[in-house]
């Protein structure tokens, strides 16, 4: 079978590399791709949101299945033109998408199914926004509505702190049109998880739990990020927790979209506040995270592309559960200077095989590209998150070590990356 996939980060790269693992991949394209994805598919250049060129890519190509990695081409209804032609493609559609593309949307679907969530208001107008946020005082959390790569939340512990959220979102159009309207709600306190799942609107298959790290600098300081890190499984996620979210928030979340003629199928991602009292949702995702694919996938040992056309065809029920090393995997990302703000492009990246020789490390790629430099093809940074590096260990500890001794072997100038991905975990176990 021939396979796309779309998108250019780390998250592709992970799933390029475990589909490559598939007996039933004969071919793998990636639509646009990265240098490190090269070595296992041919990239082919395409942008991730041109939707006529990646639909006629696939109808020339034979492809058998798309695998869609970010939001933005779900958010625009790729999935809708590619069934108009019957092409078989991962991802939900387009009303569907907008459990992520517009938060308002998903705390509605929330409210109205009895999912718990945050108490929570929306506002169209900053005026209001900012006096309402007077009332309530600090914490808070501000919201954008629309896609914001991650980086639309600020958690704000003043009030001052948040009417400048509100100032920045809604009239300074940090994010443009996700700015429009917001979300104010109040701050829950615990920990976070992910919980990551596939589904064919019926089945629901998780994967293993894992924890994200959002914030740009050690214990979770500094601003939201796309993502700083990842570890799986989550410790803190117990059995009859991971049960509670799923009969909680999951199959409340699919059912209730159902109830409104919305058919979910493709990946679902819920972000999760542990809090005392019970798993919350902070948000819908309707893709694989990045960078908990990164943590997810080296820990899968079932056929994943066998998943996901079984999930497109609505044929999940032949699975029960997935098969995983019981391992913990550890995913540190390398951002570049200046990340998530104004970073710098075209640093000379050294220490690559290096890294990726040592036992149990995988180095995904996301911001890096390959140019002639002094006669020979060098590696250089061209992205604000530019790589992954992952380590599996017997313990969490283990995997910690490993990912950290691999990251001694990289190098590009300005290169940053947290120290701490893990000691949660540790500290929970």
């Amino acid at each position: 079978m021939r396979i796309l996939v779309i998108g250019s980060g780390g998250r592709e790269h992970a799933l390029v590399w475990k589909i490559a693992q598939s007996k039933l991949a004969d071919k793998i394209f990636c639509a646009p791709g990265n240098c490190g994805i090269s070595d296992s598919a041919e990239c082919i250049d395409i942008k991730a949101d041109d939707i006529p060129g990646l639909l006629d890519f696939a109808r020339k190509e034979n492809i058998g299945l798309t695998v869609v990695g970010p939001e933005v081409p779900l958010s625009l209804g790729i999935v809708d033109e590619f069934a108009k032609y019957k092409l078989n493609i991962f991802g939900p559609r387009k009303k569907a998408a907008e459990l992520e593309a517009s938060k308002v949307f998903a705390k509605t679907i929330m409210a109205k199914y009895n999912v718990p969530t945050a108490p929570f208001k929306v506002f169209d107008n900053a005026y209001e926004a900012k006096e309402y946020i007077g009332k309530i005082g600090a914490p808070c959390v501000i919201k954008a509505d629309g896609l914001a790569q991650g980086k639309g939340v600020v958690v704000a512990g003043s009030t001052q702190e948040a009417q400048e959220a509100v100032t920045s979102i809604m009239q300074e159009r940090a994010f443009g049109d996700a700015g429009n309207k917001i979300i104010v709600e109040d701050c829950l306190k615990g920990q976070e998880a992910s919980i990551i799942v596939i589904t064919d609107s019926r089945e629901v298959i998780p994967l293993a739990s894992s924890q994200d790290h959002k914030r740009i600098f050690d214990n979770d300081q500094g601003p939201n990020t796309g993502g700083m890190g990842a570890y799986s499984p989550a410790p803190v996620v117990t059995p009859e927790l991971f049960k509670e979210i799923l009969d909680k928030i999951v199959y409340r979340t699919i059912d209730g979209l159902a109830r409104e003629g919305i058919e979910y199928r493709g990946v679902l991602y819920a972000g999760i506040m542990l809090t005392s009292d019970g798993p919350k949702a902070l948000e819908f995702n309707v893709r694989f995270g990045d960078p908990e694919t990164q943590a997810i996938l080296p820990r899968l040992e079932s056929d994943l592309l066998e998943i996901m056309l079984a999930a497109t065809d609505g044929k999940l029920s032949r699975y029960k559960s997935l098969n995983w090393d019981s391992r913990a995997s550890v995913c540190t990302v390398c951002a570049s200077k200046g990340y998530p703000g104004e970073y710098e492009k075209g640093k000379e990246i050294s220490g690559l095989d290096d890294a990726a020789g040592l036992k149990d490390v995988v180095v995904f790629h996301a911001g890096t590209k390959k140019q002639s430099a002094c006669g020979k093809e060098r590696v250089f940074t061209s992205g604000g998150r530019v790589l992954g590096v992952t380590g599996l260990g017997g313990t969490i500890k283990e995997a910690v070590d490993k990912t950290y001794q691999a990251l001694e072997k990289i190098h590009f100038d300005g290169m940053y990356y947290r120290r701490d991905i893990g000691k949660k975990a540790m500290e929970a176990r």
